[in-house]
């Protein structure tokens, strides 16, 4: 079994970005929104600022406590809509009880919403998503690890578990725009494991951890990993696009001497997923330079 290594590419794809970015006329702003306190999300608030620094993106910081009201939060998430060289505009995720949280995200600028959460940038990506368009983060981080590897997928059985809003449905979509086929299999899907052992590529974001094990599998399988759940058992965490405390859908052990090749939780899909919401950032600004 060969380890996908995740932080590996996020490097590579943030080189590329970096040398797109220093080749714009400007320099371009992104923002994520952080309201109160919570540790988990300033950690991860500051690593996206660090990293987008890193390519040459300024990070416009705002902070509001949690006791601001949703209609206060949404006017403050306009004044950054309108802001010069502005090119991506993210919440972050959760927000404090008794904000309305899809009001909130559907206030971004849909042509500034690098995480594609809010109503418009969220249809715009299903009714017809291509390369040049902006796409959810973690589901273009799960096809990019698999594009590394550099196989032809055409006619490949490719199942998808979970139909969550950030992994399953988004990378159903992807799969579908490319004319792959594939398999999806939910809580009520029977036979599960039937469809788990077919699997040539199997892409999991159930957040169920270590349900897959080498007994499920099909020998020589490729496993995409976006399932995060808490370990209590682990609370080492990396500093660009991993949190601590977390392990996969995947059983590392137990595949070990099944599977061909494994994205890891963590060091999979978290860091690249980081390096594609800054390409999103890069889109936006490749765009504003044409008009």
């Amino acid at each position: 079994m060969q380890i996908i290594d995740g932080r590996k590419l996020r490097g590579e794809i943030l080189a590329k970005v970096k040398k797109e970015m220093t080749a714009l006329p400007f320099s371009p702003v992104f923002c994520d929104v952080l309201v109160g306190d919570d540790p988990a999300s300033i950690q991860y608030v500051q690593m996206k600022a660090r990293t987008a620094e890193t390519v040459g993106i300024h990070f416009h910081k705002a902070v509001f406590p949690a006791s601001i009201t949703t209609t206060d939060l949404i006017k403050e998430i306009q004044v950054l809509n309108k802001m010069e060289n502005m090119c991506g505009i993210i919440v972050q995720l959760p927000l404090p009880p008794g904000i309305d949280k899809q009001a909130v995200l559907d206030s971004i600028d849909p042509k500034l919403d690098v995480d594609c959460l809010g109503k418009i940038a969220s249809e715009k990506f299903y009714n017809g998503y291509n390369d040049a368009d902006l796409g959810y983060p973690t589901a273009l981080a799960c096809m990019a690890l698999l594009d590394s590897l550099n196989f032809d997928l055409k006619g490949k059985i490719i199942v998808v578990m979970g139909q969550g809003a950030l992994v399953g449905k988004p990378v159903v979509a992807l799969l579908r725009t490319r004319g792959l086929s594939y398999q999806i299999i939910t809580s009520k899907t029977e036979n599960k494991e039937y469809f788990l052992r077919q699997a040539d590529v199997l892409i999991s974001g159930m957040g169920k951890g270590k349900y897959i094990t080498g007994d499920k599998i099909k020998p020589g399988a490729i496993l995409i990993d976006a399932g995060t759940s808490e370990d209590i058992n682990n609370h080492q965490s990396d500093n660009l696009g991993d949190r601590g405390g977390i392990v996969g859908d995947v059983d590392l052990e137990s595949v070990r001497n099944v599977a061909s090749y494994v994205s890891p939780v963590p060091g999979g899909v978290g860091p690249v997923t980081v390096a594609m919401l800054l390409n999103n950032v890069l889109r936006v600004a490749k765009n504003l330079k044409q008009k």
